[in-house]
């Protein structure tokens, strides 16, 4: 499958094809109904509520705007429309078809968009319940999984599954064989017979394994899944909020491209191909933000953090689907220092609301996106630049930070300033701060750094704090940036993608890590390999009535 279409990961309710939502008190319903027409690619049909990019891109949006237009919300339930079949996983015919790079990408959102659920869960109080009303399977099954809880209608046909390994010869590629064992505590023994089954596992069995944690008769379901519902809402951190609580609406970016060029009000990225660099630059904002609660309010989806947030994140996508060979991207922030510590100053103070929470919540999930894009990153501290608090997150995700020294002019030097902000606001997918990972929780460097908040530290300053990589002086600094990146374009991005994915979370293990990581990594390997995509491997004689014929040699 051609790689050429240019991948727009904004849309809007009226524009879903896949997924309908309703919204009933604190309760609301996304369900799934895929159109088979309705594929992000030609070549295949979506039957038996399979997936592609495409279903995935209205699932982010659907949940991004529960979060965000729908505040009252407190359980969503996740069910289909279609009969007896609640979802059969990823497209097998779209995996067929597709390039390398396109179905490790697919996987990699769908992984991000499922590990969503759970962050907004964990942080948010917004709570999942997956009503599964019939065959489950794959992808389907990893749904489910993503979810708080999964109740299994019981009519003696519909089951749960995860049948890559003997169907397709690959993995379930996101998150399935993570989740079953770190999340759902299904035993390592069970969980071997489950996941080497094609027909998976129904009823009582699946109850008893702990792969779902309810069952009901047909004619009991909607009641247990209401049951369930109202139980999970209770538990919500969003419990006591009114239901006449105004949401705040998601409208479209405001996005300009060019052939070289993505620009939006606070986001600017420019592409040099020559030199396979993407320049990302994040502006501070340009006025004083609001700080009272009516004003934020009242600004909605133009309020600086969030429009911001929206922005980096539509970028970043864009970047990693469209611009395979954009293999470095250099991280610039632009502005006002001092709007951007005021600006983090109204996020700490009214962090407990729910516009702020959930404003904070898509920067944490917008930075741990790019904590997780197999480019290289640099960040540049140069003049005019404002790395300050929640902007400087940038430079601490960065691969290297540069950070240019002016002893000769103090005054026109760049600094870097720190925030309340940057102290564990915005955990990596490992739960540690990005300060916490440089380094490695010891007390007294990250005393220093705690020491030094709220405080304008030139190269020198920054470079003895341990906060930059290098700080060269005017004289060498173009030449040291040069090498750098010329060096960088110069080695195998393989090897690249390994070394920064192994070195950028370099120490606590969690479910997400694993999942990115050591899951991905291996199903990145098994799609490359012939007894998976070769002439005779399971994804290619899928459905053409042939036998897969495997090479039997373990590597």
């Amino acid at each position: 499958m051609s790689t050429s279409l240019q991948v727009n990961y904004q849309t809007q309710p009226d524009l879903y094809r896949h997924w309908s939502f309703q919204v009933e008190g604190e309760i609301a319903t996304l369900s799934l109904n895929i159109q088979e027409d309705g594929g992000i690619m030609p070549g295949y049909k979506l039957k038996l509520n399979s997936y592609d990019l495409g279903v995935d891109i209205e699932l982010n949006d659907a949940v991004q705007r529960l979060r965000f237009e729908h505040p009252q919300v407190k359980t969503v339930v996740i069910t289909s429309l279609k009969d007896r079949i609640f979802c059969s996983g990823a497209n097998i015919f779209m995996l067929g078809l597709s390039t390398h790079a396109w179905k490790v990408n697919f996987c990699k959102f769908t992984n991000e968009t499922r590990n969503g659920l759970e962050d907004s869960s964990r942080h948010g109080g917004l709570k999942f319940l997956a009503a599964v009303n019939g065959a489950c399977a794959g992808g389907g099954y990893e749904l489910a999984l993503a979810c708080d809880e999964i109740v299994l209608v019981d009519d003696r046909s519909s089951s749960v599954s995860l049948p890559e390994v003997p169907l397709l010869g690959v993995l379930p590629g996101t998150g399935g064989l993570t989740r079953v064992t770190d999340k759902r505590h299904v035993r390592h023994d069970h969980a071997d017979v489950f996941c080497t089954s094609v027909e998976g596992v129904r009823g009582q069995r699946a109850l008893d394994w702990r792969l779902v944690d309810a069952i009901a008769k047909p004619a009991q379901f909607n009641a247990t899944v209401a049951e369930r519902a109202a139980k999970l809402a209770a538990q919500s951190q969003r419990a006591g909020m009114a239901a006449a609580t105004e949401g705040v609406t998601l409208h479209p970016l405001k996005k300009t491209s060019t052939a070289n060029s993505i620009n939006y009000e606070y986001v600017q990225v420019s592409i040099d191909r020559d030199k396979r660099t993407a320049t990302v630059c994040v502006s501070a904002p340009k006025s004083p933000v609001p700080n009272d609660l009516p004003a934020i309010q009242a600004a909605g989806d133009r309020w600086y953090p969030l429009q911001m947030a929206r922005e980096l994140d539509d970028a970043i996508l864009s970047l990693r689907t469209n611009e395979l060979d954009i293999g470095t991207w250099l991280l610039k922030t632009a502005g006002d220092a001092a709007l951007a510590l005021q600006s983090d100053a109204v996020l700490i103070q009214h962090q407990h609301h729910w516009l702020v929470r959930e404003t904070l919540g898509l920067l944490r999930r917008t930075l741990a996106r790019l904590d997780v894009s197999s480019r290289s990153l640099f960040a540049l501290v140069e003049q005019g630049t404002c790395f300050t608090g929640m902007l400087a997150e940038l430079a601490f995700a960065a691969d290297r930070c540069y950070m240019l020294s002016l002893p000769d002019q103090p005054n026109d030097a760049p600094h870097l300033c720190l925030s309340e902000l940057n102290l564990g606001y915005f955990p990596m997918v490992n739960h540690q701060s990005r300060l916490q990972r440089r380094f490695y929780e010891e007390e007294a460097p990250m005393q220093a750094v705690r020491d030094a908040i709220g405080k304008p530290l030139n190269a020198e300053q920054a470079l003895a704090l341990g906060l930059v990589t290098a700080a060269p002086d005017d004289i060498d600094w173009a030449d040291e940036i040069r090498i750098a990146i010329e060096e960088r374009a110069s080695m195998s991005p393989d090897s690249l993608t390994g070394l920064e994915a192994n070195l950028r979370f370099s120490q606590k293990e969690s479910m997400e890590t694993r999942i990115f990581g050591r899951l991905s990594a291996w199903q990145n390997w098994i799609f490359n390999r012939p007894n998976a995509v070769g002439d005779k491997g399971a994804l290619k004689v899928y459905g053409k009535g042939e036998k897969a014929a495997f090479d039997m040699n373990r590597v």
